[in-house]
C-alpha cells in the first residue's frame, strides 16, 4: 500500500486565469481516493493527474461558491457514460442535489448509478464518514456562506508482527496475530507473559490531513488541528489587505501561517490566492517569517503526508 499524499488539482481563486486552476484535490489515504472539492476543471485535472476516475467513491464540497463545485456536473456526465455501477457519496451543503436535479432536468439527462447525498449543516464538528482505517469530520469555518473544511483522520495503524520470532513459540496460533498487532502481550499457558514489544515492531505512526477552505482568520479552528501532519489552509491576501480579507471572509497569509503555528501543524501548504498578486512568491515570504514549513504548491505533484 502506498503511504498517503496529497494532490493538488488546482488552487487559484474563483476568476479565471491562463494555466492556473480553481480549488480541488486528490486525497489517497489508507487504499482510500477521496475528491475535495471540485472546481472548474477538475476532471481535466484528473486525467493529467493519472488518478483513475473511477476510483473515487466519496467526494466532499466546502461550499456552493462556483469555484469550489461547478466542475461536478462534468464529472457526474462522465460517470454515466462509462456505465458506472458503484454507489458515490458526495458531502456538501444544503442545496447541490437540487442544483444537480435541475441540470439533469433540463438537459434531459440521467443518471443510473447509486448516487448518495449527504447533506451537512452542523455549525459545530462532526463526523461524517469512517471506514475501518480512517475517520473524516468537518471544520466548521467562518465564510460569506455556510462553509466547512474537512479532516482526515487515519485509526490507530495495527503494529507489524515480527513473523520470524512469533513462528517460533507453538503457543502462538493465527488468531492471536490480530491481538498481538493491537498491541497486546501474550500469556502463555504456564502463565509467563511474553512482551508485545518481542513481538512486535514499533507502531507506524496515525497520519491526519485538514483542509481548510475559504474563511476569514478563525482562531477557534485551532483546537480541531492540533498536531496535524499536513494542513491547506486558503490565503486568499497578502496581510496588508488583512481588514479586506476579513470583510470578504478569507484570510492572508499571516492569518494562515498563524494557525500553522498554533495548532502545532507539521506541514502547511497555502492556496486560494487573488489574481490581483502576480508575485505568488510574497505569500510564501510572509508565511514562513511566523511558520517556516510552508509550501506553495505544484499542480499535480505529490505530497506525501
Amino acid at each position: 500500500m502506498e503511504k498517503s499524499f496529497l494532490i493538488i488539482l488546482g488552487y487559484n481563486s474563483s476568476l479565471p486565469f491562463y494555466n492556473h486552476h480553481p480549488t480541488s484535490q486528490i486525497l489517497y489515504m489508507k487504499n482510500n481516493f477521496f475528491l475535495i472539492d471540485c472546481g472548474e476543471g477538475t476532471q481535466t485535472q484528473l486525467l493529467k493527474s493519472k488518478i483513475k476516475i473511477n476510483k473515487i467513491n466519496n467526494i466532499f464540497i466546502s461550499h456552493l461558491h462556483g469555484d469550489h463545485y461547478f466542475g461536478l456536473i462534468s464529472i457526474l456526465s462522465t460517470y454515466q457514460l462509462l456505465r458506472r455501477n458503484t454507489l458515490l457519496t458526495i458531502y456538501s451543503p444544503k442545496g447541490l442535489k437540487e442544483i444537480i436535479k435541475i441540470h439533469l432536468k433540463w438537459s434531459y439527462s440521467n443518471i443510473n448509478y447509486p448516487l448518495r447525498f449527504v447533506v451537512l449543516s452542523s455549525t459545530k464538528q462532526k463526523k461524517i464518514y469512517e471506514n475501518k482505517n480512517l475517520k473524516v469530520y468537518t471544520l466548521p469555518l467562518k465564510h460569506k456562506i455556510y462553509t466547512n473544511g474537512f479532516i482526515f483522520k487515519e485509526k490507530k495503524n495495527l503494529k507489524k508482527l515480527k513473523i520470524e520470532r512469533i513462528k517460533k513459540i507453538k503457543e502462538i496460533n493465527i488468531k492471536d496475530y490480530r491481538s498481538i498487532q493491537k498491541g497486546y502481550s501474550f500469556i502463555k499457558k504456564n502463565g509467563s507473559i511474553i512482551p508485545n514489544k518481542y513481538l512486535t515492531y514499533n507502531r507506524v505512526k496515525s497520519l491526519t490531513y485538514a483542509f481548510c477552505s475559504d474563511t476569514k482568520y478563525s482562531p477557534n479552528i485551532v483546537k480541531y488541528l492540533k498536531k496535524v501532519d499536513l494542513l491547506y489552509h486558503e490565503t486568499t491576501y497578502l496581510h496588508k489587505y488583512e481588514k479586506l480579507a476579513y470583510k470578504r471572509g478569507h484570510s492572508t497569509s499571516v492569518n494562515a501561517a498563524t494557525i500553522a503555528k498554533k495548532s502545532k501543524s507539521k506541514k502547511l501548504i497555502i492556496g486560494h490566492f487573488s489574481n490581483r498578486f502576480t508575485n505568488k512568491s510574497l505569500f510564501k515570504k510572509e508565511a514562513k517569517k511566523i511558520f517556516k514549513n510552508t509550501i506553495i504548491p505544484k499542480t499535480l505533484k505529490k505530497y506525501y503526508i
